[in-house]
């Protein structure tokens, strides 16, 4: 398959100046190459089901896996055509809701999968192995040609549609629609996901190639290197027990309670409530009961719900050995992660391999740790991991005391066998600790976002404001200057006359009444009888009202003076009529000015925001911004799908920012019900405020990154399953 894409056609692949391909142009050259992909994957299989081929593979001299080899060849026109209508719209519409799980597998989802979406994501995770290793050495430059084309600064490898697992998702798609068999496709998936890798390596290095050719250069990296992996590193946390008892279907098992992990398994009481219950309340015992089912031992209910009437004398059912081999492995390998994690700092890792012992006591007696988020023990690793992420050195102020509050708690967990009540009474007094810490702080950040959300409500009326003044002054001649200033800061201004009036009224003081004054007042073409002696009468009152409502919202002074003068400059053209040719070339030259006074006071995404609220919130403006600058490598994980967008952001996740020259440790705090400005809060309790295309900007270049969007406990403990889809591909039990 000699020139694959065959770029030389267009004769201008040597002539950096004369063709700058575009992304659509990368798009298509590649998906008009997919029948080549499968036609060459089909030859493949075939040869590899021929009993004289030299790399024959044995599974397929069966002859069932034969026969679909031979029926895929025989229709090859028909195979080929749903491979590319595929993968044509998984390139370009990013396949929606249908991604498998492989792509994004959660420790917390694997109890609800069915036994199909098990067999997939292990038959796909075999295809993605296969084509990650044919491309992986010419992956990382494609990846940065092609973040050059769309519009990155940094390497965004998750953004790229021509990335592996789009091919590996059609690939999956169309033999499962043309191999209906799950046990013959399994079979297959992996030797042609190879063969379609083996080609798409030279696609990859031809389309890299040609792109450097038209003078594209690539973007760089993240932190001036290639970063692989996400916050943890090192060697994979997968020892011996892990390769032998860790699947996803063992795992999916511990978590859907079917392997008992528990000698005694803490339940409440109630569980076990006799079928008699009735009987008792008509006897008014209940009470009595109930003491005697709170002094009965924790640690040892009945497996079964039982009459309480009834003595009972039988001996819990004994644990299932798996069950505990397994608990104990999901927690040791959490735990490694989390000690890999380059995002906490040494001290701290130290206080949580200090707690692995009293967390595996638990998971020994209470399974529930593992399938239940909100258990006491889950919650306590949660807040201690998640609180730890404020600090990015020992040397930064609060450091010290919050070390000293978590190695009380490893000191407790130490002094007794730790149970479910035991960690919620840790999580408890540590809560304490840090809300005298938090109390101002909190008083801080519910100031500055009840300034931002009154700027969201404000800017939001301002932009339907705007497009009723734009309709208003619709072919009217109006000066450029006096048509922005109607759409922007005017807007602003009426905007806030009605938020800050009780009574509901759409126009309390006139501002926007006044609107019709002001255009009849600058209209070039109004030459009606008395126009001048109105004038008169009108443009002291209506000045006065313009300078009300910008004092209102605090409108730059510099900006409210060029205004007026302006403004001033046309009125006076006005009043003589044109008769004095000096203020008529004045007003002239005003009105054929570039409007530039109202674009300054607004962010690029049209927000706005008055002295005040900008205070208040630390609203970040676009000057401070350093392009030139990149994420430190440092502590900073790079989201493995790639950059989200602003809106995608939750609430919790921490991030570096760029500050003056300074990166600032911050958490996002909050974000405006419209999902237009966000507020991040240090832990010293700084608001660092920004709109959305602020943000959007900001990671694009480099200045903001993600330290961590989710718990590192259930990163922690995704990492688990992806060992065990590992173990899953390994083909061990």
């Amino acid at each position: 398959m000699a020139n694959l894409l065959n770029l030389r056609r267009m004769g201008v692949s040597d002539d950096a100046t004369a063709f700058q391909p575009a992304l659509n142009d990368c798009l298509d050259a590649v998906l008009h190459q997919s029948d080549l992909l499968i036609n060459d994957m089909l030859s493949g299989l075939k040869t590899a089901a021929s009993p004289t081929a030299a790399r024959r593979v044995a599974g397929f001299a069966q002859a069932q896996i034969k026969g679909v080899i031979d029926r895929l060849a025989d229709n090859r026109k028909e195979v080929c055509a749903t491979f590319r209508a595929e993968l044509t719209r998984l390139v370009y519409e990013g396949g929606g809701k249908e991604q498998v799980h492989t792509e994004a597998l959660r420790f917390e989802d694997l109890r609800l999968f069915e036994d199909s979406e098990l067999d997939q994501s292990i038959e796909v995770a075999r295809a993605q192995q296969e084509i990650s290793l044919a491309v992986d050495d010419v992956l990382p430059g494609l990846d940065g040609l092609i973040s050059t084309l769309l519009g990155w600064r940094t390497i965004q490898p998750g953004l790229n549609p021509l990335r592996p697992d789009v091919f590996v998702r059609a690939l999956q798609s169309c033999l499962a629609t043309h191999v209906p068999d799950a046990s013959v496709r399994e079979a297959m998936i992996a030797p042609a996901a190879g063969l379609v890798g083996v080609n798409l390596r030279r696609l990859y290095r031809e389309l890299a190639d040609w792109l450097r050719s038209c003078g594209v250069e690539p973007a760089v990296p993240v932190g001036g290197r290639v970063q692989k992996g996400a916050g943890a590193s090192g060697k994979p946390v997968a020892d011996s027990m892990a390769k032998t008892l860790l699947t996803l279907d063992k795992l999916r098992k511990l978590l859907a309670g079917d392997l008992d992990a528990t000698p005694g398994q803490q339940r409440d009481f109630l569980h076990t409530m006799p079928a008699s219950m009735a009987l008792l309340q008509d006897m008014k015992q209940v009470d009595a009961l109930v003491q005697k089912l709170e002094k009965r031992p924790k640690s040892a209910p009945p497996a079964q719900p039982v009459d309480m009437l009834i003595e009972q004398h039988e001996p819990p059912k004994p644990p299932s050995r798996l069950g505990l081999q397994l608990g104990e492995e999901v927690v040791r390998l959490m735990f490694d992660n989390l000690v890999q994690d380059r995002r906490l700092l040494p001290d701290f890792k130290q206080q949580l391999k200090s707690m692995e012992s009293a967390v595996l006591h638990l998971a020994e007696q209470d399974s529930r740790f593992f399938s239940d988020r909100t258990h006491p023990a889950r919650q306590f690793l949660d807040q201690v991991t998640q609180r730890s992420l404020a600090f990015s050195a020992d040397t930064d102020p609060g450091w010290p005391r919050f070390v000293a509050t978590v190695q009380e708690c490893v000191v407790s967990l130490a002094s007794k066998p730790a149970d479910a009540e035991h960690f919620g009474g840790l999580l408890d007094r540590l809560q304490e600790h840090w809300d005298e810490h938090d109390q101002v702080l909190r008083q801080r950040r519910e100031e500055a976002a009840k300034a931002l959300l009154h700027a969201e409500q404000r800017n939001l009326l301002a932009q339907k404001l705007a497009a009723e003044f734009a309709q208003r002054i619709e072919n009217l001649e109006v000066a450029d200057f006096v048509a922005d200033f109607l759409k922007n800061s005017w807007s602003q201004v009426v905007a806030q006359a009605q938020l800050s009036c009780a009574d509901g009224s759409d126009d309390p003081y006139g501002y926007r009444a006044m609107v019709e004054d002001l255009v009849w007042s600058v209209q070039k073409s109004t030459a009606s009888r008395g126009r001048s002696k109105r004038l008169v009468q009108m443009i002291p009152g209506l000045l006065a009202k313009l300078r009300e409502g910008l004092d209102r919202i605090s409108y730059p002074p510099e900006l409210t003076a060029r205004f007026f003068n302006n403004l001033i400059t046309i009125h006076r053209a006005a009043v003589h009529e044109g008769r004095d040719l000096a203020s008529q070339a004045a007003a002239d030259a005003a009105e054929a000015q570039a409007s530039q006074f109202s674009d300054s006071t607004q962010d690029s995404s049209g927000f706005w925001l008055d002295e005040k609220e900008q205070v208040d919130s630390g609203f970040f403006p676009e000057e401070d911004l350093a392009p030139e600058h990149v994420a430190s490598p440092e502590a900073v994980m790079e989201a493995p799908a790639g950059p989200v967008s602003a809106g995608e952001l939750r609430t919790g996740s921490w991030v570096e920012l760029m500050v003056k020259a300074q990166w600032v440790r911050a958490q996002l705090t909050w974000a405006s019900p419209h999902g237009t400005l966000f507020m991040f809060t240090s832990l010293a309790g700084t608001a660092h405020s920004m709109s959305r295309r602020t943000l959007d900007r900001l990671r694009a270049q480099g200045q903001i990154k993600v330290v961590a969007e989710r718990h590192l406990v259930d990163e922690a403990l995704d990492k688990v399953a992806k060992t065990a889809l590992k173990n899953s591909l390994d083909g061990n039990s």
